[in-house]
């Protein structure tokens, strides 16, 4: 699995769309501490960005690495090898050099303007884990999708479906929710609701960690009593684990029984 693990990340870092995805982030990074003067200020508007864009580019590149390496996978199959090693092995040679690409090219900009000497250090290193979790989470749900249609417009269109719901579209569902039902006490549903998504789980914790729940109102005060706890960023944690264990699980399970 590591040899196959170390070739996707080589065959991925040949790839031009790897290095775009890295200067992008580069370029990100010196624009806007070019513009913000303030390192707070810049990871507030590098959150907004991230939340969104690292499960698009998770999804969009997990989906085509699999259509793409279909037929080098099919060698691979024929050999005395594992299938768990050879889906598990692309699967983390996607994922992480799609996170070293976000860490390298966000981290080289901040560490010379000097983030290690400021108190937003804290703050950058939980956007950039909560990136990596994103990254790890959408690359697998897009290998689980990939691996369940053969058909490569289908696992492109169910892809960006996946994404746009866990986006855009859950968020619209959930917030008419609390509005319909904002007679009964919804603690606990606005909890359960925000954990079983990882990227509103993600930017609720970051927004916690910025310190400017209080823009949430309510819900803030809310998240603040629950997520600003030990409890809470050990069950908040412990979501983002089984975010990435699960999926990963789901691509063994069916690579094994899968006939190519």
């Amino acid at each position: 699995m590591i040899k196959i693990l170390k070739y996707s990340c080589y065959d991925l870092l040949r790839s031009r769309w790897s290095y775009v995805y890295f200067a992008f982030y580069l370029l990100l990074g010196i624009v806007l501490l070019f513009l913000n003067n303030d390192l707070s200020k810049a990871v507030i508007t590098l959150m907004n960005v991230i939340i969104i864009l690292v499960p698009l580019i998770g999804t969009i590149f997990g989906v085509m690495y699999y259509y793409n390496s279909k037929e080098f996978t099919e060698l691979l199959l024929a050999q005395p090898v594992k299938r768990s090693s050879i889906f598990l092995g692309q699967y983390l040679g996607v994922a992480l050099s799609l996170s070293m690409s976000l860490i390298i090219g966000l981290g080289v900009p901040f560490i010379f303007y000097g983030i290690f000497r400021s108190s937003a250090i804290w703050d950058f290193s939980l956007l950039l884990i909560t990136g990596t979790f994103l990254t790890l989470i959408f690359t697998a749900l897009a290998f689980n999708i990939a691996l369940y249609n053969e058909n490569k417009i289908k696992g492109f269109g169910y892809a960006i479906l996946l994404w746009l719901f866990m986006a855009v579209i859950y968020d619209g569902i959930f917030l008419m929710s609390l509005i319909a039902f904002e007679e009964y006490p919804l603690d606990t549903f606005s909890l359960v609701g925000t954990m079983v998504n990882p990227i509103d789980l993600s930017r609720v914790l970051i927004l916690l960690k910025l310190d400017i729940s209080a823009l949430l109102g309510y819900t803030g005060a809310l998240f603040q009593k629950f997520f600003g706890t030990n409890f809470g960023i050990v069950v908040s944690s412990v979501m983002l684990l089984l975010w990435v264990l699960v999926p990963t699980l789901l691509i063994k399970r069916k690579a094994g029984k899968k006939d190519f």
